[in-house]
C-alpha cells in the first residue's frame, strides 16, 4: 500500500462516525425517588454518549419483558431507574444473556446499586455511567433462586416476608418513612404474629434439618440497608462467591428483640452468634417446607412473592453481568 493510500484510508478511518452503545433504560415512574424532572435530566445526560430507548414499566412484572426483548433487539446494556424490586425483575429478563445491567438508584433503599459500590443519587450515578462509556469493562456476578424467580442479592421465608408484605401495602408511608416504617411493621409482625402463632417451617440443607419459623438466604453481603447502615445476617457469602448463605431463626420471642435489634445494627456483634438463630454457608441448595398445615410467606429482593408450602433456594453462578 502506497503512502497516499495509507494515509487516505486513516483519515476515512478518522471521519466514519464511532458507535454508540445502545442502553435500553427501564423507568419505573412509582419507584420512591423517581420524578419527571430526574427522568428527564438524566435520559438528556445519557443521550450525550449514547443511544438511549427510554422504555416506562406500567405495571408489575413488566420490567423483566422490556428487557427481554430490549436485549433480543440489540441493546449493549439494559439501565434500570427505580428500586431493587424493578432490578430484580429486569435481571430475571437478562440472566445469561451476557448482556450486562447498570441500576441508577430510584427506590427506597438500593441495596444491589450500593453492593456495587455506586454512588447513592441517582445523577451522581449517571456520571458514573457516562464515565463507563470509556472504560468498558463488564464482570459476571451470581443470581440466587427461589423455585423459578431469581433474586440479586437476598430473600427470605418467614418472618421478613410476612414484614415485605405489609409495608409494600402502604406504598406511601413506605415512601416517606423508608427504613423507619419498615422497623415500626417488623417490630409490630414480631410481636403480633411471630411470638403468639408462627408458621413452622423445616429447613433442609447439606446436613440434618432445622426446624424454625424463618430463613434469610443471601447471594451476597449486606442483607439489607438502615439507611446508609448495612445490616449483615448471613456469612462467608458475596456476589462472587458461587454459594449461598442462610440463617434460620428457631423461635420468636419478646425478650430475644432487643438483643436481635441490636446486633443487626451493630458492626462488631453477629445475629447468627444467637443460641436461637442457626448458621449455613457454603450452600448450592437448600429447601424450605411448611412443617405444619400453614404456608409461609415468602420475599425476593425485597418483593413480596406470595405464600407457598415448599420453596427451593439455589444458586446460579457468574448468571448475570453488570457494569458498575
Amino acid at each position: 500500500m502506497t503512502g497516499s493510500a495509507l494515509l487516505d484510508e486513516g483519515l476515512a478511518q478518522l471521519e466514519a462516525p464511532v458507535r454508540r452503545r445502545r442502553l435500553a433504560v427501564i423507568v419505573n415512574g412509582h419507584a420512591s425517588a423517581v420524578t419527571p424532572r430526574r427522568r428527564s435530566i438524566i435520559l438528556a445526560a445519557l443521550a450525550g454518549r449514547y443511544e438511549v430507548e427510554p422504555l416506562d414499566t406500567a405495571g408489575p412484572w413488566q420490567a423483566a419483558d422490556l428487557a427481554r426483548d430490549a436485549v433480543a433487539a440489540g441493546a449493549d446494556a439494559v439501565v434500570t431507574y427505580g428500586g431493587d424490586g424493578t432490578i430484580n425483575e429486569a435481571a430475571n429478563g437478562i440472566a445469561g444473556t451476557g448482556v450486562p445491567l447498570f441500576p441508577l438508584p430510584g427506590g427506597s433503599q438500593n441495596v444491589f446499586a450500593k453492593m456495587l459500590g455506586l454512588p447513592a443519587d441517582a445523577v451522581d450515578a449517571t456520571e458514573r455511567l457516562l464515565a463507563l462509556a470509556d472504560d468498558w469493562h463488564p464482570r459476571c456476578v451470581d443470581l440466587g433462586r427461589v423455585n423459578a424467580r431469581r433474586f440479586v442479592f437476598s430473600a427470605g421465608a418467614g418472618l421478613d416476608a410476612s414484614v415485605v408484605e405489609r409495608t409494600d401495602a402502604n406504598p406511601a408511608r413506605k415512601a416517606r418513612w423508608r427504613q423507619w416504617y419498615y422497623a415500626q411493621i417488623a417490630t409490630s409482625v414480631y410481636l403480633r404474629r411471630y411470638v403468639l402463632r408462627p408458621p413452622r417451617i423445616e429447613v433442609q440443607g447439606p446436613d440434618e434439618p432445622l426446624r424454625g419459623i424463618t430463613v434469610v438466604v443471601q447471594n451476597g453481603a449486606p442483607f439489607t440497608y438502615f439507611g446508609r447502615r448495612p445490616i449483615d445476617i448471613c456469612r462467608d457469602v458475596s456476589l462472587a462467591s458461587g454459594t449461598l448463605s442462610a440463617a434460620v431463626l428457631e423461635r420468636a420471642r419478646p425478650t430475644d428483640l432487643p438483643s436481635s435489634a441490636l446486633r443487626l445494627l451493630s458492626s462488631r456483634l453477629e445475629l447468627t452468634d444467637q443460641r436461637h438463630v442457626r448458621s449455613l454457608a457454603g450452600l448450592r441448595e437448600l429447601t424450605v417446607r411448611a412443617a405444619g398445615d400453614e404456608p409461609f410467606a415468602v420475599q425476593v429482593d425485597g418483593d413480596f412473592l406470595g405464600l407457598f408450602e415448599r420453596v427451593t433456594f439455589a444458586v446460579e453462578p457468574d448468571a448475570l453481568a453488570v457494569i458498575a
